[in-house]
This record gives C-alpha cells, structure tokens and sequence, in this order.
C-alpha cells in the first residue's frame, strides 16, 4: 500500500480501492479473516500506515458445471481453429477462469491467441492465431472486413421475406445491473446483418446470417430489430429493446451457432473455408 492509504481505515481503503466489491462485501471478508494486515487478520476499524500490506486470502474459485471439450477444425504452423460447445465461455470472465476454452485450448496449444469472440451460449467457429505474424496479418483483415463469417440461428416467427438486411447502428445503453450493454441505439456504430431463411422448426424459422460488421451481440440485436429475436434470449426482445428484467448478455438460452468462416491464410495466401455442423436444434431437416 502507498502513502495514498495512510490514515484510512482498513475497510475504507479497501472499498474506495476495489470497487469490484461493496463496502458490506468487504466488511464481510475482513470480519471472517480473509483479508491480513502483514502478517495478523485485518480490523475493519484499523488505521492504516504508510507501508503496510493488505493481503486478501481469496477462498478458492467454485466455477459452475459447463462442457469441457472441444474439437479441432483445422491446425497448421500458424493457426488453430476449434469446436466450441454451447455453454462454454470463450474468455475468462463472469465467474469463469478455468472452465473456458482459452484455458482448455492453451493447455494444448500454450501459444494460442483467440482472434474474435463467441458469446457463453454460441456453439461454433473459434480461431486462433499461433504466431505473432499471423495474429496481425489476420487482425487487420478483420478490421478491413475482409473475414467472412456466416451464423446459423433460431429466431422467433417466420420472417415474411426470405432474406432481408438490417443495418440498426449498434452502441451502449442502460442496464439495470451492468450500468450498460450494447443495443440498438441511434448514436450507435453502423452495423450491417444479412439474413437468409433456411429452414422452419416448431412454428420458428433457423437463419443463416451474415455480419460485415462484427459489434458485440450484433446477431442478437439485430433480429430482434427485425422483430424475431432469437428463441430463449433472455436479454433482447422484439423491437430490439432490453427485456424488462434482462439477464446478463453472457447468460446461455438462446441458439445461435459460428457456422463457417471464410479468410485469406495470413501466411501462404490461401483461401481457407472452414465450417462447423450446426447442433442438431439448428440443423434444416429435408
């Protein structure tokens, strides 16, 4: 602790400090021991001194259950692109460390470095760069959108034109827990979503869709623009607003699956097409 701490108290410290928690949240862990003042358990009342150390003793990480597996797609020298399950988080993040498949990725592959993101509930594509000049060849392609990416969904209804596009910009707006997530919003960033009807499954229709654009949750978002937000999405609705209670934008619910990806090999120049079989949910039967 600096000189910035002197003369504060151990629990006000700690909560103007690491807002991550609430001053009950850290009440709670000093009284319980958790957090030492050098070597002896901390007093929420204690005043602090130049050059004391406070040591938080976390209890050990309880991640929830979720699919611990993937496959490989493709492998060479420079990229690695795998199946990730439903429910599995892509990052660590929300609760998650090592129950994600970064973490199970680079138990194999230590080197590894994802180059986009998938939401917990999306199965699908995941690419990874193994070089540092892979990882910035492909980057800047995907700033220039020069990487295609096809969806396959499950939406609400029956769409009443077969393909359409949806160009709602994308940007933050308030959430009651989060402070904000992106939505639709008119001070967004443009966003472009093609969509194209594929097939019918219990009175819904399965979508395949393509973003040039690549916003946070933009899928999601668009669809329920479009009035046909993805069957269980428990944060957006029809209209593209926030449901009335939303869940977080990383809780599961919804079916939404990385179908195939399209991109230029960073090193020898290539096309490579990459695709995923969709879960039997969002697979078009004849």
């Amino acid at each position: 602790m600096g000189a910035n701490g002197a003369g504060e108290t151990v629990l006000a410290y700690l909560t103007r400090r690491y807002r991550h928690s609430s001053g009950e949240v850290w009440a709670r862990r000093i009284a319980s021991g958790e957090v030492l003042r050098g070597t002896v358990a901390a007093g929420a009342t204690d005043v602090l001194r130049a050059g004391d150390a406070l040591v938080w003793r976390r209890p050990p990480w309880e991640e929830p259950a979720v699919p611990l597996a993937f496959a490989i797609l493709y492998r060479d020298s420079e990229l690695l692109a795998v199946a990730k399950p439903r429910g599995l988080p892509a990052v660590p993040a929300g609760g998650f460390l090592t129950h994600t498949l970064l973490h199970l990725v680079r138990e194999r592959f230590p080197e590894a470095t994802p180059l986009h993101r998938l939401g917990r509930g999306t199965s699908g594509i995941l690419l990874f760069a193994r070089t540092d000049s892979a990882r910035r060849v492909l980057s800047a392609a995907w700033r220039r959108g020069e990487v295609e990416k096809t969806y396959r969904a499950w939406v609400t209804g029956i769409p009443e034109r077969l393909s359409f596009v949806v160009d709602a910009p994308i940007g933050p707006v308030p959430h009651p827990r989060l402070g904000w997530v992106h939505a639709a919003s008119g001070e967004g960033k443009a966003s472009v979503t093609r969509v194209r009807c594929v097939g019918e499954s219990e009175g819904n229709a399965i979508v395949d869709v393509e973003i040039p654009t690549g916003r946070p949750h933009q899928i999601r978002i668009h669809m329920a623009v479009a009035g046909h937000p993805l069957v269980g999405d428990p944060v957006y609705v029809a209209g593209g607003r926030l449901a009335e209670t939303p869940s977080l934008p990383g809780d599961p619910g919804y079916w939404l699956h990385a179908h195939r990806l399209r991109f230029t090999h960073p090193i020898t120049g290539l096309g490579i097409e990459l695709e995923c079989s969709p879960p039997p949910r969002l697979r078009v039967r004849p």
